[in-house]
């Protein structure tokens, strides 16, 4: 007869953690989109005035041309940056492709509403985000909530008001632009017209 050796089982101590998020490191949540207030229990928004400036490389806009906007100021972890008009809390336009650490958020049904940070990696002056505006008549401008870190944020950060430009003959925006400006657009258009007639 063969002795069966029976193991004993094993007794493995299991220990449980529990985290709680007290932030949202890879991103606001969509119940931010309205209030653009991060959920961070506990902590309040920064009463002294914001070192961020949100800046455009325009001043008027057209349905479907690209837009860059940038957050200028000390580095940051977090975001939320959306487009809006008059005292409306609904995000207008769609972003395109986010830059490195950002993600879309879906905000008023729009799957690309809004951007916010997909890490806590930091971002700065070098991150260029780029908005295709819809076909809007009304100023347009951009409004973010930026967080240096989980306890040190401010909301309300916003760019100066976009117009809508008017549309010239060619189809081409126009708009009190610098001389510069003026003059490549004149080169454009003489371009065109040489093509054209040529």
């Amino acid at each position: 007869m063969i002795n069966e050796q029976r193991d004993e089982p094993k007794r493995v101590k299991h220990t449980t953690v529990l985290c709680f998020a007290r932030g949202y490191p890879t991103g606001a949540p969509s119940g931010a989109c309205e209030d653009m207030m991060p959920r961070h229990v506990g902590v309040q928004p920064q009463p002294s005035p914001t070192p961020y400036t949100l800046l455009t490389n325009t001043r008027t806009y057209q349905p479907g041309t690209p837009i860059t906007v940038t957050i200028t100021g000390p580095e940051y972890r977090g975001l939320l940056l959306e487009a809006r008009t008059g005292s409306s809390t609904n995000a207008l336009g769609s972003w395109q492709l986010p830059p490195p650490d950002t993600r879309f958020l879906q905000c008023s049904g729009n799957p690309q509403g809004a951007v916010t940070h997909s890490n806590t990696n930091l971002k700065g002056n070098a991150t260029v985000y780029s908005w295709i505006p819809s076909d809007s008549t009304g100023p347009v401008y951009f409004k973010a909530t930026v967080a240096q870190q989980r306890t040190v944020y401010w909301v309300n950060v916003r760019s100066d008001t976009l117009t809508r430009g008017k549309t010239g003959g060619l189809g081409l925006a126009t708009s009190a632009g610098s001389p510069k400006e003026k003059s490549l657009l004149l080169v454009l258009m003489c371009f065109l017209l040489f093509q054209v007639l040529g």
